[in-house]
């Protein structure tokens, strides 16, 4: 049901009930830039990067947090607008160390990648986002080179002591993204905002590192983050976004399906991410199906059957081990019944799987011995 239409950039778009003026603008095809707004959320109009002009109004207004109204006249692209969202990058590229860029020379090239990546794009002294940064992204954009206003020293040190997340507080923007993906996403309620000023920043419980915190390491706030403020620390260094192939598949970890997107570098995954709009998860994972990956490559891992001799594991082939297994099954019902064995089937597997489980122990061995790890 619409509920009027709305002008942006001259054209008539019709909205419905309490939507504001970037949704109507995304579903027109319309680009705005944001680095705060996080889809499904409480809009907060933080960083001030989406303002438009409205016919009448006294000031730019943030088109994430404003109803659309009907007869409403936007422009998203004026002269005031432009100038105001260049204002902000520069001073958000002043507020912290966001090194990505240069000052550049000549009428074509006002901003230039950090030269420093042209020599080695995996140096540690760039931003692990480099590449994928939003901010990044809009100041090559808008022409904002972040050499405007003095540097602000950052004023808290990086937390490294973790296995899973680091979190550089100089790369912040105070945009609030992750906290919006700990506490209305994810429903964790781990991070919030701490401090006032320039003292501010965002906190777990009573601003204690992560470990010791509520932090349950789902690593949704480092997918929300639009800097190199929050990084997987597993695959810090190892990739940048065009040296990767991008694969969809679905976690393996349960049966739930989330789909995932594999970044595979030289045939071995380097990151994990949720795909936003896959269902069921919509770009949500927990621990495991983001951070728990690397474990198909452990020197440990079986490869082959094994089975145990005079106490000692020899290799077999899988139709040895699976007759193996048959036969043993096969003399315990004919001993002592089929209630004499039982099944738990692994939580790690898909439905598909658990449910042949089932079937085996009630179909083929006439027992309902058989539970789900899940539940013990």
């Amino acid at each position: 049901m619409s509920d009027g239409t709305i002008s942006i950039n001259g054209k008539a778009y019709p909205f419905k009930p309490d939507q504001t003026i970037l949704e109507v603008a995304t579903e027109a095809g319309i680009s705005i830039p944001t680095l705060c707004h996080l889809k499904g959320t409480t809009p907060t109009g933080a960083c001030r990067l989406c303002v438009v002009e409205v016919k009448g109004a006294r000031n730019l207004l943030t088109s994430c947090s404003t109803p659309a109204a009907s007869g409403m006249e936007v422009n998203t692209d004026s002269p005031a607008v432009t100038q105001s969202r260049k204002m902000t990058l520069e001073l958000l590229l002043s507020s912290g160390n966001h090194d990505c860029l240069n000052e550049g020379s000549g009428t074509d090239t006002k901003v230039l990648f950090d030269a420093r990546a042209e020599i080695d794009g995996h140096s540690d002294h760039l931003c692990p986002s480099w590449g994928e940064c939003k901010l990044q992204e809009y100041a090559l954009a808008y022409g904002a080179t972040g050499t405007k206003y003095p540097r602000a020293k950052p004023a808290y040190p990086p937390e490294v002591n973790n296995p899973l997340i680091i979190r550089d507080f100089s790369r912040c923007i105070l945009c609030g993204r992750c906290v919006q993906a700990c506490n209305e996403v994810q429903v964790n309620e781990a991070i919030s905002y701490g401090y006032r000023g320039s003292e501010s920043k965002i906190v777990a419980l009573g601003d204690l590192p992560l470990f010791q915190s509520a932090c349950v390491f789902c690593g949704e706030c480092v997918q929300a983050c639009p800097t190199g403020a929050l990084v997987d620390k597993k695959s810090k260094g190892k990739w940048r976004p065009w040296d990767v192939e991008t694969i969809r598949t679905t976690c393996p970890y349960c049966g739930v399906g989330c789909q995932q997107s594999l970044h595979v570098k030289d045939g071995r995954i380097v990151k994990v991410t949720g795909v936003e709009e896959g269902l069921p998860n919509k770009g949500r994972l927990c621990v495991k199906g983001r951070f728990g990956y690397d474990f198909i490559y452990s020197d440990e891992r079986l490869t082959t059957p094994l089975i145990r001799e005079n106490g000692e594991l020899r290799e077999a082939s899988w139709d040895e081990a699976l007759d193996l297994v048959a036969d043993k099954l096969k003399e315990i019902i004919g001993e002592s019944g089929p209630d004499a064995l039982a099944g738990v089937s692994c939580a790690r597997s898909i439905n598909e799987d658990s449910y042949q489980m089932q079937k085996l122990f009630r179909g083929v061995f006439k027992t309902n011995n058989i539970d789900h790890c899940a539940r013990t």
